[in-house]
């Protein structure tokens, strides 16, 4: 059977921690952001944790996990 292939989006996009939990960098960080007050900006700098159901998703495109 061949190998499963990785969606290049994924590779791009998110962590896969040690514990197994997924990060992902935040949205909505691209343009308008005078719209958004200065403590919704602020919590968009780190890297953010993916729900269970997401993360599941997630790993599904990434089978052989992330480096």
């Amino acid at each position: 059977m061949p190998k499963a292939k990785t969606k290049s989006s994924v590779k791009k996009r998110f962590k896969i921690t040690a514990t197994g939990k997924v990060l992902a960098g935040p949205g909505r960080k691209r343009h308008n952001l005078s719209a958004r007050t200065q403590k919704a900006k602020r919590s968009n700098r780190r890297m953010q944790v993916l729900c269970k159901a997401d993360a599941r998703t997630v790993k599904q495109w990434a089978p052989y996990g992330l480096d």
